[in-house]
């Protein structure tokens, strides 16, 4: 007769007022990492605590539980509600959500909950940013609610506008995040399409060779006709520049160059009249 699985019973949750927690020794995480505690802090107040905290009951010297709970998982969550209190954001008796954990190693669970916990893909992340930006945040905005600085949000904002069949690509492993970020120099989708069926019959396919197959053509702002001409009343002219975000691109590219011709003969024809007004032929 085949036995049965036995039921499988997930620890107790319950709220704890927060005075009756203190931190455990068994917290595995020694090294700071990722967010910092006073970050975690305003995200908790903003958004209040997303992840509850993993406990296990203080005993006394003769094994009795007391009305106390140590922390063994959740250690920067603790400190940033600690903060919380001591900025009087938060009473100090507030409910906390908790996990009480009775089996087991406490060390374990804590390096469990560590190691167990998967990254978030970085395609993932660029999405996510997107999502924000298509919902009315502003760059600045997504900035201060993701702690990290309106470059990086740009950045991300950029990597996500790549040509989807990219960015499947990128997802699949069959480029790499500097390919990736080569592919964001110019935003035609269709470019960037054709430049990648041209890499899968090359044998170079190294960032730089990316980005100079997608500013094919165009004028670098450094040249001097851009320089000729003043970029500024190119752009007002309407044309497009190309950006680099993840290195120096000394202005970037001049992506409309019949205008950039037509801007210059116009400025050459101005400096030939004022030149022909001194009086010379």
């Amino acid at each position: 007769m085949a036995k049965s699985n036995p039921k499988l019973a997930l620890s107790v949750s319950r709220d704890i007022p927060f005075d009756k927690l203190v931190l455990s020794q068994s917290n595995v995480r020694r090294i700071k990492a990722g967010v910092g505690i006073e970050e975690l802090a305003e995200d908790i107040a903003r958004r209040t605590l997303l992840q509850s905290l993993t406990v296990r009951a203080v005993v006394d010297a003769d094994g009795n539980e007391t009305s106390m709970f140590e922390v063994p998982s959740g250690g920067r969550r603790y400190r940033a509600l600690e903060l919380l209190v001591k900025r009087k954001q938060l009473p100090r008796n507030a409910p906390v959500p908790c996990i009480i954990r009775t089996e087991g190693d406490a060390e374990e669970d804590s390096l469990a909950e560590n190691i167990q916990r998967a990254p978030l893909h970085p395609l993932d992340q660029f999405r996510a940013f997107l999502a924000l930006r298509e919902k009315g945040q502003s760059e600045e905005e997504i900035a201060a609610h993701q702690f990290v600085s309106v470059a990086v949000v740009k950045q991300r904002l950029k990597l996500a506008a790549v040509s989807p069949k990219i960015l499947e690509a990128y997802a699949e492993d069959e480029i790499t995040l500097d390919q990736l970020m080569a592919f964001t120099v110019n935003g035609d989708h269709e470019r960037q399409k054709q430049v990648f069926e041209r890499l899968a019959g090359s044998y170079d396919r190294q960032p730089y060779a990316i980005r100079r197959m997608l500013t094919e053509g165009a004028v670098r702002a450094c040249d001097k006709r851009a320089r000729f001409i003043d970029i500024d009343a190119y752009i007002e002219a309407g044309g497009g520049v190309m950006r680099d975000l993840f290195q120096g691109d000394d202005g970037g590219w001049l992506q409309d160059v019949g205008l950039v011709d037509l801007m210059v003969s116009e400025r050459l024809r101005e400096e030939a009249m004022k030149v022909q007004a001194e009086g010379w032929r």
